[in-house]
This record gives structure tokens, sequence and C-alpha cells, in this order.
């Protein structure tokens, strides 16, 4: 198997995580790699192949590509290419692949560990229980509360989406899915989004960040939320109007498991942090320690690929990023 040029383009924190150990063995066993960057200036990139790359990598642009005339290939040890893959890569014929497959994983574990405890209270019962230190009449504070014939709302037949369908179906619940692009059958219910928040005991977003979407979560949506429902955010912050929906939490109406925020790290000042029917967390759910090898090896796998002429397993085409995250 040939071994060809690799640039490491990413963060250089991110290489300290993410390129460690057997990773790093493997890399140089698939790759000849002649840098570890985190900016293209001053870097020869005359015989550079392919540019294996991870978050925080700088934009592969049409001045990066001109000094790089034997580019062919884009590899992602990470989710999205939108912030470093150009319009001028997609004209110049360059193959991406993403290992955004391999992150959808931790989301979706995050998602399903989520639902199980918002359905159960275990977060609120647990507070309640720490500051009273003492027992209660569960069932009377929190009537019904359990996993048994919920309704789960899936917004979104992403990779996340359909990894958590996936992953919900050895439980007794009822999974409603929405999304106006879906074609194919999930074995799940179909519905529209409206419906799905009004029937939904759990709603979770695993929907892009895209104009249509801003506040797809509007105040509208969120009154229409039943009484009790928890609304999971793993997504993008700006797909729910946070004003509202922190007015929906101050009255109690409803809960909330928030992994993103706007802005992303919430200011010291946020009621969010307070109230207590809300699980704020800061951008965990997806590959973070350990999880992170599974994406560097998905995108080695790829790299194996490409040295051996074989078509990417995990390619993205440029006309599905007008609808993916």
């Amino acid at each position: 198997m040939r071994r060809p040029v690799t640039v490491a383009a990413m963060g250089a924190d991110v290489a300290e995580r993410l390129i460690t150990g057997e990773v790093r063995e493997r890399l140089h066993r698939v790759a000849d790699v002649r840098a570890v960057v985190d900016d293209f200036a001053g870097v020869d990139l005359s015989r550079t192949e392919v540019l294996f790359t991870s978050w925080s990598c700088p934009p592969v642009t049409a001045e990066v590509l001109a000094r790089a005339p034997e580019l062919r290939a884009v590899v992602h040890a990470a989710g999205s290419v939108k912030h470093h893959v150009t319009d001028a890569c997609w004209e110049r014929g360059i193959a991406v692949s993403s290992a955004a497959a391999a992150n959808a994983q931790p989301v979706a574990e995050f998602t399903l560990a989520a639902i199980l405890f918002a359905n159960k209270r275990v977060v609120d019962i647990a507070r309640a229980y720490r500051a009273a230190r003492a027992n209660d009449d569960w069932d009377a504070r929190y009537p019904g509360f359990g996993n048994y014939r919920r309704t789960v709302g899936v917004v979104g037949a992403s990779r996340i989406g359909r990894r958590v369908i996936e992953l919900l179906r050895p439980f007794d619940v009822e999974v409603l899915v929405s999304d106006p692009y879906l074609d194919d059958d999930l074995g799940v219910r179909r519905v529209g989004l409206d419906e799905l928040v009004a029937a939904s005991d759990v709603v979770t977003l695993h929907a892009p960040d895209l104009p249509e979407t801003r506040h797809l979560m509007d105040a509208g949506r969120l009154a229409a939320m039943r009484d009790g429902a928890t609304l999971i955010n793993t997504a993008r912050a700006a797909l729910v109007d946070q004003e509202a929906l922190t007015r929906e939490l101050a009255a109690g109406r409803l809960f909330a498991v928030l992994d993103h925020t706007e802005p992303e790290f919430l200011p010291p000042g946020s009621p969010l942090y307070d109230l207590p029917n809300v699980l704020v967390t800061p951008h965990i759910a997806g590959s973070l320690g350990g999880e992170l090898v599974r994406m560097a090896d998905l995108a080695l796998d790829e790299l194996s690929r490409y040295a051996r002429g074989l078509p990417f397993e995990h390619p993205v085409e440029r006309g599905s990023l007008s609808r993916s995250a």
C-alpha cells in the first residue's frame, strides 16, 4: 500500500488530544506525514496529496490550493467540514470524507441517557432528595413518571437522530420523527413538527443550524408542548428561542436538558444555572476524551481506503451541505 504525502491540519490543542500513541503510529503507517500544523502560512504544500484535518483546521482557500497542486483529498477526523472545506475545494474536485458518523455515536448516547433520565425525573428527584435529605412521595410529586409508554419526538432524521431512534428500539416508548427531507422508512411514525411537539413527552432536537431552522422551537411551539414535557437540545442553540424557553422554564411548566446554549458558555448571571427544572451541560455531548479515538479510527480507515485506491465509505457531497450541520 502506498503512503500518500499528507499534512495534518487542526488546532494545536486538538492535535495534542487526537494524535497520540496508537493514533500517531497508525497515521504514520498509512501516510507520509510531512507536518502537523494549525496554520497553512509558510507550510510547503507542493507535494501534499491529502489533508488530514480536525477541529480548528484553517480554511482551505483558493490561495492554499494554489500552493497545493497535487492535493486530491481532505479526510476530516471530526464532524462538519463547512468551516474549512471551501467552494474552491469543491470546484477543484477535491474528494472529502468526514468522521461525522463516529461523532454521532456519543451524542446519541448522551441523548438516550437524557431521555431515560428525563422521563424518570432522575435529576429532579436527586436534587430534591439532596436538599431535603429525606424521602418523599415521589409518585405524588411526579405523577406518572417513568418511561413506559412515553412518547419521544425526534426532530431531524440526521445521523444523530437516526442513531437515537435505533437506540430507543429496546424501550417501551413510542417514537415520532419529523423531518421535511425524510424519504425513507425508519420504522417509526413520521408526523409534522407541530403534531410532534404537541404529542411528545420528550422532544429531542437533531436538526442542522440553517437559516430556515433558526428558532424552530419558537414561543408558539414551546407553548404547545405538554405540561411537564422535556426539551433536549444537543444540536445547536439557534434552533431554540432561548428567551421564550427560559420563560417557560421559569414558570415551571417544562423541563430541559441543554448541551447547546447562546452564548455557548452561559454568563455567570444566567437564570438557566439555577432553575431546578434545567440540566445545563457545557457542550459535552459530542466526542471528548477517549471518544476522540473513535473519530480518529474512522478517519484513518478512510485514509487507508484512499491509499489503496478505494472510494471513501463516508464521503461528503457538496449538495448535501445545504441541509446538514
